[in-house]
């Protein structure tokens, strides 16, 4: 068994180039690309340990805050944060969030969906 998560987004293009370098993941169905008729991309982690994430073309913008987001696990989230921002992303908070054992930074991307950088105390 294995997961993959599916992301809704109105430009292919843009939010395959943005997650791609912010999970630093493989776009596995590059002859596509730039099919513009073409609906699902994904996108994979090279090593094969992280979910893949489905990158799906709908009409419809975001219009609220989604039920589901992604937290990516790294050592340092301020540095992953100013990474994101320079890629297109946009800072939620000033400072990190801190509860239950863990500090996380919330952003959304160039669409306005919802992810964190989350530290752990044990990573």
């Amino acid at each position: 068994m294995h997961i993959e998560f599916t992301l809704d987004v109105n430009d292919p293009q843009t939010m395959i180039d943005f997650w791609s370098q912010v999970l630093r993941y493989d776009i596995l169905d590059q002859d596509r690309y730039d099919d513009p008729d073409q609906v699902y991309w994904m996108i994979a982690d090279p090593a094969g340990r992280g979910p893949r994430l489905v990158i799906q073309r709908v009409p419809e913008p975001v219009t609220c805050k989604t039920r589901v987001h992604i937290d990516v696990h790294v050592p340092d989230i301020e540095a992953e944060a100013r990474r994101a921002i320079d890629l297109g992303a946009t800072r939620v908070d000033e400072s990190p969030l801190e509860e239950v054992g863990a500090a996380w930074i919330r952003l959304t991307d160039p669409e306005g969906n919802l992810f964190c950088f989350v530290r752990e105390a044990s990573d």
